[in-house]
């Protein structure tokens, strides 16, 4: 079982051909791509070529007061790639979950390991001076949940642990690797702080500390991304 870590070329041309290979296996109303196999997975490099880095599946949605946002979109609003504005202005590819709504995604083709640095980025809308704080938890079975801890309070200190914090800069349509954490924007998170070695499943859960009002209140998700994973097809 070999660890992938999906390289910066994962972008503009490099990310269009990742598309076309998963779209087969896509059935959202958003045409985002889905799990996929070119059964190609262990015939050589880029591996990331045949893995799709990005949430297939949404398990759950429990959405909070102020939620609604994004519904008509759902699920494939929250699957596939990033589509960041940078650091002025939010995305609307978004779903808004609510006072203390909760959502889980599940990866099914490839699984989140622990490897160097950074191993999951974690897409909301935020953009300078407008965090919006959500709480994130991995899981390898859907069932027992190891969360990492939020800071939702500490705005000096730049809500340490959280979701929703950091500008995305990724979109499909700038060439920006949504993988490369040096480069993506979004939060990242490290399996190393939580002691877990790999994970399939990532719930996110507003924070209860952000603003609520009309139908895109608290954290709004635009996606999740694998830095470093490993493929569900080469494991037993």
């Amino acid at each position: 079982m070999s660890t992938l870590r999906f390289p910066a070329w994962l972008s503009g041309v490099g990310l269009a051909t990742l598309m076309s290979l998963t779209a087969c296996g896509g059935d959202d109303a958003s045409g985002e791509p889905g799990p996929g196999d070119d059964g190609q997975r262990d015939a050589g490099p880029p591996p990331a070529a045949a893995s799709n880095p990005f949430a297939d599946r949404v398990v759950s949605f429990q959405p909070g007061a102020s939620a609604g946002f994004g519904q008509d979109l759902f699920p494939g609003v929250v699957l596939g790639p990033p589509r960041g504005e940078g650091s002025s202005a939010g995305s609307l590819d978004v779903l808004s979950l609510g006072k203390q709504g909760v959502i889980v995604l599940e990866f099914t083709d490839i699984a989140v390991v622990d490897g160097p640095g950074v191993d999951l980025l974690v897409f909301e809308n935020a953009f300078t001076r407008f965090p919006e704080t959500g709480v994130v938890a991995v899981s390898d079975d859907g069932v027992t949940w190891s969360e990492f801890p939020c800071d939702a309070t500490n705005r000096p200190g730049g809500f340490p642990g959280c979701a929703g914090v950091k500008p995305v800069f990724s979109h499909p349509d700038n060439g920006i690797s949504p993988t490369d954490p040096t480069v993506a924007g979004g939060d990242g998170f490290d399996l190393a702080t939580l002691g877990v070695s790999r994970a399939r499943f990532v719930r996110i859960r507003d924070s209860g500390a952000n603003g609520y009002s009309g139908t895109s209140g608290g954290f709004d998700l635009d996606a999740v991304a694998v830095v470093n994973g490993v493929s569900l097809g080469s494991t037993p």
